[in-house]
């Protein structure tokens, strides 16, 4: 499997996206909603990553920048087809690897407190993050969880 940085330009990625955001919107309430859409993804502080085996997408990932020693991770998201074959370990090592290389000091991500986001916070965990409280425009959510990993540079 091959890591690439993406301009988010490709069909595949934009149904994978799509697919993202159909399942957010199933098992997050509206208020509670904090998956960002293809032109979101675009923004200037915001790096894009996809995972590919061969010439099928396996998942996506991107790093947002908060500040100058501190980021987020957003978009993480194995493909249906890859699940379960170690692609959100892949991403995960990726995106840590290149917080590190940026110099930043804390690495956060917010992700859901129903029974569906159990596996993305069970690899997490498996990785370091930790719970904390909310951190930058996020707010104190019941639906929500909240997690931050120190970064050793």
């Amino acid at each position: 499997m091959r890591v690439q940085r993406d301009d988010l330009t490709g069909s595949d990625i934009a149904a994978l996206l799509q697919e993202h955001l159909n399942d957010m919107n199933a098992v997050s309430p509206p208020e509670s909603k904090h998956a960002l859409d293809l032109a979101a993804l675009k923004a200037s502080d915001i790096s894009f990553w996809t995972l590919w085996q061969q010439q099928q997408l396996a998942g996506c990932v991107a790093l947002k920048q908060l500040n100058t020693r501190q980021a987020e991770i957003k978009s993480m998201r194995s493909a249906t087809a890859f699940r379960g074959q170690g692609v959100g370990k892949l991403l995960l090592q990726h995106v840590m690897t290149e917080a590190k290389s940026r110099g930043y000091q804390q690495l956060y991500l917010e992700t859901g407190a129903m029974d569906y986001f159990v596996p993305a916070r069970s690899l997490y965990r498996s990785f370091g993050f930790e719970l904390c409280g909310p951190f930058a425009q996020y707010k104190e959510d019941p639906n929500s969880v909240f997690m931050c990993k120190q970064l050793t540079v």
